[in-house]
This record gives structure tokens, C-alpha cells and sequence, in this order.
């Protein structure tokens, strides 16, 4: 079995854009962060290049796995078979930097963690545990809160970058980079605000349709307002606007340590698709390979 890394995104695309158009709602993030960085700029996530790669197995020609990372964020993985994934820790270990931690659907950032434990030392660490949900029927909250859901304007984007830091921090996320992905959301109106008396008391955006998938990303709420029923109907009122986008699947990320936000998005519609991890590596002793 053989993984290929670039640094070129035409030829990632070249090589595994079948394979993950193939699966749009659990390769939802990989389509979505490699979009980005084609139409923002290699530096959408980070001032290190990102580093792509696929693996195909022995006697395959197509791909079968895939990777995108983009330092200091963690490793985003494909579901892949364990091999792979110990291969895969092989190849990054060369890498310099190396990887400070891994996402992925559970099974494969779990055997790829678990790889790099053995191989350099050190602790691995479950810094946040999430379920994807792709949308079925969608049935908004009856009753509806009071107020409604506009478009975001140019005029909004001091607020929506507050908003986007405040949730950031609350998920132990980096900030925004900067305004330019947000930017796009708001020209495109991907980003939706419900009022209330006149004041923007909820939030929620979608990313762009790929292979017919959009995800929804960020929902936010300050914590002064929850509880009322906004974020509900945001989210609601942004996955209607994400269909009538084009988008057949629609998908989100709950926390599974929020009991509250997954209740809410099984009530709006939305079904478990698989659970993901994001794992973080502790420096250890550093042994095997890459030394």
C-alpha cells in the first residue's frame, strides 16, 4: 500500500477528488477545508503550506483514503483501514513540524493515534468528541421564537466575527484567521442572523454545496440569550436556506458532551451519520521514526 503527499492542491484533486466526492457528508470537512484553500489561498488556516496526500492499496490504481493537513491545525482524515492510518503516522513523522494531533471519524484518528503513541512516546489526549448529522426531514420548532431570520450583511461582519471568536473559544477552536472566508459566507448569503426587536440574537452559516453536501458551521448563541429558541429556529431557517442552495445532503457537528445541542438537532430533523474524535499528542520521549 503506498500514500502519496503533495503540496500542490490540483494534483490532491487530481488524485482523490473522485474519492471524496464519492462520500460528500463524511468527508464533509476534507472537501470543505480543500475548497477554501483554492479559493481564499494556501494560507486560509495557517502560514505553513498545507500538505496534502491519498493512499491507494496494493494493486490499486484509485484512491481509497485521503488526508489534508494544515499546521497547527490538526491531521483531518478519511475513514481508512488501521494499516493506513499506521502508515500514515510513518510519513507524517517526517514532517517538520510534526502533527500536534489528528480529526477524523473515530476508528481512523484512533488507529493513526495510536500509531504515533507507539512509534514517539508521549500521552494522547481526546480533546472533543463529535457526531455528524446529515438532515432528513426538517421540521422547524412549532412554536416558532419570536422574531426572524435575515440574510447578514456587509454591515454585520464586526459582529459575525465577534460571534465566530466567541465560539471558537468556547470550542477550543483558533480564532478566524481573518475575514476572508467569512466574506465569501456573507456575499454569498450563507450567513443567516435571527432578530429580535430589532437586535441579532442568534447565528448560523453554511459552507459552500460540494458533491451536493453543505455543512452547516457555526451555530452560536451568547450564552445570555439561550434558551429562548433561537439557535433552534436559526438552524432551522439556515439548513432550509442551504437546500434551497442546491445542497441534497446537509450535515452539521454536534459536541456529544452537549446534551442540549444534540437533543435540538434530532428534533429539527437531523440523524447520527458517525461519531469523530480529535485527538491531541503530548510530547514524549520522541523514539522510532522521524528521529
Amino acid at each position: 500500500m503506498t500514500w502519496t503527499t503533495t503540496r500542490n492542491p490540483e494534483a490532491f484533486e487530481t488524485a482523490a477528488g473522485e474519492f471524496l466526492r464519492g462520500r460528500p457528508a463524511g468527508h464533509t470537512v476534507l472537501l470543505s477545508a480543500a475548497s477554501a484553500l483554492r479559493t481564499i489561498g494556501p494560507d486560509a488556516y495557517g502560514d505553513d503550506a498545507p500538505v496534502y496526500g491519498w493512499w491507494r492499496p496494493d494493486g490499486g490504481r484509485e484512491a481509497a483514503a485521503a488526508f489534508l493537513w494544515t499546521p497547527p491545525r490538526p491531521v483531518v482524515l478519511s475513514p481508512m483501514p488501521d494499516d493506513a492510518a499506521a502508515a500514515l503516522a510513518d510519513v507524517l513523522a517526517r514532517e517538520r513540524p510534526r502533527p500536534a494531533g489528528v480529526n477524523g471519524a473515530r476508528p481512523a484518528a484512533e488507529a493513526f493515534a495510536a500509531a504515533w503513541q507507539q512509534r514517539h512516546g508521549g500521552t494522547v489526549r481526546t480533546a472533543a468528541r463529535h457526531r455528524l448529522y446529515r438532515l432528513a426531514e426538517l421540521t422547524p420548532p412549532r412554536p416558532a421564537p419570536p422574531g426572524a431570520a435575515r440574510p447578514a450583511t456587509p454591515a454585520d461582519r464586526g459582529l459575525l466575527l465577534d460571534r465566530f471568536a466567541a465560539f471558537a473559544a468556547e470550542i477550543g477552536g483558533p480564532p478566524p484567521r481573518d475575514a476572508r472566508a467569512l466574506d465569501e459566507r456573507i456575499a454569498d448569503g450563507r450567513c443567516l442572523l435571527w432578530e429580535y426587536r430589532g437586535r441579532p440574537v442568534s447565528l448560523a452559516c453554511f459552507t459552500r454545496t460540494l458533491a451536493g453536501m453543505a455543512r452547516v458551521a457555526p451555530v452560536h448563541t451568547p450564552p445570555e440569550l439561550r434558551g429562548r429558541g433561537f439557535g433552534g429556529a436559526v438552524t432551522a431557517a439556515v439548513s432550509a436556506a442551504a437546500r434551497s442552495f442546491g445542497a441534497r445532503e446537509v450535515v452539521l457537528f454536534a459536541d456529544l458532551a452537549n446534551a442540549t445541542s444534540n437533543a435540538l438537532y434530532r428534533r429539527l430533523g437531523y440523524r447520527t451519520v458517525e461519531d469523530h474524535a480529535v485527538l491531541v499528542f503530548d510530547a514524549g520521549e520522541m523514539v522510532g521514526h522521524g528521529m
